[in-house]
Order: structure tokens, then C-alpha cells, then sequence
């Protein structure tokens, strides 16, 4: 079958188009603005992207189905053309998935505002490290698995990444919810995606439903010091809830977490026996957290009776996932850093993190408001204070900032001038090259002052192109 994707270049279709590839059909597909790294691994796999949209392609092309994603919607030439003609079958990503794949697996579905990618990540290496053959997808580049998504078994065990965020311009459903869990992981539950949430109980209706189509003799596991999913898991009485976190009343608990410039030590422990002792690079408590709800997930889903039979050696040896707390660059002087963050929360916990990791560092945070929630002016006070645990904030322009009005538009001067206020360094550029040029001529400046430098940057997307450019050349 020729399947073509319509938006393959985002991090979940991308992988899927890989995914559905490895059991042999035909790909193709089409976006806009293509960047690595998703781009790079499709046409490295040989998968044919065409840029832009063109409806004459779809006749020329004449594919058995289009698998149309959530950032396309109605306006684009090539859904109209799907529209009028009706010649060929459309369905969004997570119905493909689920009649095509998840309807023959025993699913293991990772949801939650942070952290989801991680997780699935360390999901997927921890139940091949047990000699599972399982599948997987995420919507990142791993650096501990072969690639982005691989099939497994009919029967067996799939990892996969469940977004919150709805299916396409026709299905506002979550994904996760289709996904057909066997056992459902909840990371946490905050307000985010505000384009389609009016706020975070309308988020927690969204992980509710998730939960109701847990099956009796699946589990959910979720994260137990997380107060706003205690609301919904209170009503939970289908199926068995696992509760993963610091405080004494989890299942499964993590203790004794420490960090410094060697990595991150803790232990976990199930129900009051130890599990095991971990030592690796991964940054913060939120990363041991990650850490703990994947191997009890693993481990509910390969050995429910016995959960801490799962081995949790290859946690050690984690390398993570591209583009999350990635380090592009380290010398004495300068050490530059990629991060996938972009709510309030995440960029607190990473700064946090690297302050422990970094203390001699003076550390610059760069952060471009590009989601659908960071551009708006509603978290500006959060972001301001996320940001405040930086020493020099950066603040890029706000992305497609005319398709809010300005009351809406987050307001990145004011933003500067409050980071001042509390003894930051604060710079709004208006360009991404004016944000370059006064970066690298602040970092410069201060390397003569001896004392290292941090930069990290903060993006959901590309950051004008700016990131490898900071971290390849010279600081002169």
C-alpha cells in the first residue's frame, strides 16, 4: 500500500511514516519547513518529502490512503482537494496506528504533559534490555534505540508516545485515547496547549477518558505526588492504579536522589524492597521520576505479578533523546546545550538541574516562544519566573506573533524588563540574528572574565537556524 503523509515531518507522523515503512508499504509524504532531525532521518531512510502542498501531486502520486496530521487543517490546497474529490481514503495519525498496528500489540501508552518522549524512550530500551521484543514509537530521535520506531512483534509488547493533543482537523480527540492501552503510564497533568484546552480540568478530561479505556486486566501507572492526576485516579476502580513517585504511599518509590557534575544517583524500591541503585547522566529529579514510571510501566506489562524482576542495569548507560538537554558544545570556557522545554515547569526543573550540575557556570537561557501556550501572554508571569533561575535570559521573537492580537501576544520586552527587575540580565531581540550577534558578543565577553559559560536553548522548533551557528563557531 502507498501511504502518504500530509505533515510528515513532525516528530510523531515522521517516525510513523518510518514505522509503517519497516512492514513494507510504500512512502511518501509532504510539509513545510522541514529541519533536522526528523528530516534528516527520512531521507537518510530514503522516504521521498516533497516541499509545500500542490493538490495536482495527489493525482500524480495516487496513493492508497493519506494519513493527515494535526498541524494541517482546513485552507491547505491538498485537503481541499481530499475533500472535494473523495477519490482517496483519509484517516488522522492515531486511527492509522490503531487499525494498522496497536489492535494486534499489548500496549504500553506514555502520557502526561512532561516528559512523555523520555519515557517511551526508556520504556522501550528497558523492555529490550529484558529480552522483550518489543516495538516502539516516539515522537523524538533516541540516542539508546536503533531508531525512532521499530514494529516488534505481533502479539508482543509496543511502547508508545500518547500525546494529549488532538488527532487532526476532523478528530478532537486525544491521541492517547486511541492508542488501546493495555497499560497507561501518567507522567503529570498540567495546563498546556492552551489553543485547545480552556484550562487544566479540561486537560484532566482529556487523561480521564484516556483512563476509561484502560482494560481490567491492563493497570494504569501514574505518577503519585502528582496532585491534579490524584483527582481522576481517585475515581479509577476498573482496573489496578500503580502510583510511582517520592512520597511514602507509592508502589513504587524513589529515594536518596543526588546530583552533581558526576550525573544523578537514587534508588528505587517497590513496595518497601529494594529494586535497585542508579547512577547516570540524565539531569534532575524529574528525569529519575521518568526514570521510575518507565520501569514500573516495563515491568507491569512483562511481569505484573513481579514487577521488580525487571532488570534496571541498562539505565546507567542512558543517553537520552536528541534535542532534550542535548550538549552541542563543551570546552573550558563554553558549554552549549539544546532543550526540547517549553512550559514553565520544564524550564524551571532544567535550569534548577543545571544550576546543581553547572555551579561554576554563569548560565545564559535562550528561549524562543513558539507553542501554542508560550506565545500567549497567559503564562507570562510563569515564564518569568521559570526563567529568573537563569543568571542571562535571551528571549527570541514571538513565533507567527501576528496570528494573535497583541492583548493575547506574550510580550517579551515586558518580560526583560520584570527579569531586571530581579537582577537578570534580560535581552527581547527582534530578530533571531540581533539575538545571535548579542549572544555570542556577551559570551565572548565574559570568557576574558574566566568564568565559564553556560548557554542553553530552549525551543520546540528551530530557533531561526541559529543554534548550530552559536555552537559550531568561533566565539570571536
Amino acid at each position: 500500500m502507498h501511504i502518504y503523509f500530509l505533515g510528515i515531518c513532525g516528530t510523531a507522523m515522521g517516525n510513523a511514516a518510518l514505522l509503517m515503512r519497516s512492514l513494507g508499504h510504500t512512502i511518501s509524504g509532504a510539509d513545510t519547513g522541514a529541519y533536522p532531525p526528523m528530516s534528516t532521518a527520512l531521507h537518510t531512510a530514503g522516504v521521498r518529502v516533497l516541499e509545500g502542498w500542490d493538490a495536482a501531486r495527489l493525482s500524480a502520486l495516487a496513493p492508497d490512503l493519506v494519513v493527515i496530521g494535526n498541524a494541517t487543517s482546513r485552507g491547505n490546497p491538498e485537503i481541499e482537494e481530499l475533500l472535494e474529490t473523495r477519490r482517496t481514503p483519509c484517516v488522522s495519525l492515531p486511527e492509522l496506528l490503531r487499525t494498522q498496528l496497536l489492535n494486534r500489540r499489548r500496549n504500553l501508552v506514555v502520557g502526561g504533559t512532561h516528559g512523555k518522549t523520555t519515557t517511551t524512550c526508556l520504556a522501550a530500551m528497558l523492555l529490550r534490555a529484558a529480552g522483550a521484543d518489543t516495538g516502539w514509537l516516539v515522537g523524538g530521535i533516541p540516542r539508546d534505540l536503533p531508531s525512532g520506531a521499530a514494529a516488534g512483534v505481533d502479539g508482543g509488547p509496543f511502547v508508545i508516545e500518547g500525546d494529549e493533543y488532538d488527532s487532526a482537523f476532523f478528530d478532537k480527540r486525544g491521541k492517547l485515547i486511541q492508542y488501546l492501552p493495555t497499560v497507561l503510564a501518567l507522567n503529570n497533568a498540567e495546563f498546556d496547549h492552551a489553543d485547545i484546552f480552556r484550562d487544566l480540568d479540561d486537560v484532566l478530561r482529556t487523561f480521564a477518558h484516556a483512563t476509561r479505556v484502560v482494560p481490567r486486566n491492563g493497570a494504569i501507572v501514574a505518577n503519585g505526588d502528582d496532585a491534579a492526576l490524584a483527582r481522576i485516579l481517585a475515581d479509577v476502580t476498573w482496573c489496578p492504579v500503580i502510583r510511582v513517585g517520592t512520597g511514602p504511599d507509592n508502589d513504587a518509590r524513589i529515594t536518596h536522589f543526588a546530583e552533581g557534575a558526576d550525573g544523578a544517583r537514587f534508588t528505587l524500591a517497590w513496595r518497601g524492597t529494594p529494586w535497585g541503585s542508579i547512577h547516570w547522566a540524565p539531569p534532575g529529579l524529574f528525569n529519575a521520576r521518568n526514570a521510575a514510571i518507565a520501569a514500573t510501566a516495563a515491568a507491569t506489562l512483562l511481569h505484573p505479578a513481579t514487577p521488580a524482576a525487571l532488570p534496571l542495569a541498562a539505565l546507567a548507560a542512558f543517553q537520552g533523546v536528541r534535542r532534550r538537554q542535548e550538549q552541542l558544545l563543551d570546552t573550558p570556557a563554553l558549554t552549549v546545550l539544546e532543550d526540547f522545554a517549553h512550559h514553565p515547569t520544564a524550564l524551571a526543573l532544567t535550569l534548577a538541574s543545571l544550576r546543581q550540575r553547572h555551579p561554576r557556570h554563569h548560565i545564559h537561557a535562550a528561549f524562543e516562544p513558539r507553542s501554542n501556550t508560550t506565545t500567549r501572554s497567559l503564562m507570562q508571569s510563569a515564564l518569568v519566573d521559570a526563567l529568573a533561575h537563569a543568571d542571562s535570559i535571551w528571549l527570541a521573537p514571538v513565533h507567527s506573533a501576528q496570528k494573535l492580537p497583541p492583548g493575547e501576544r506574550l510580550d517579551t520586552h515586558a518580560m526583560a524588563r520584570e527579569l531586571g527587575l530581579r537582577g537578570r540580565r534580560a535581552h527581547a531581540a527582534d530578530s533571531h540574528e540581533a539575538l545571535l550577534d548579542a549572544l555570542r558578543k556577551a559570551t565572548t565577553t565574559a570568557a576574558a572574565t574566566q568564568t565559564p559559560q553556560l548557554v542553553v536553548f530552549f525551543t520546540n522548533g528551530a530557533f531561526g537556524g541559529i543554534i548550530p551557528r552559536f555552537a559550531t563557531a568561533p566565539q570571536t
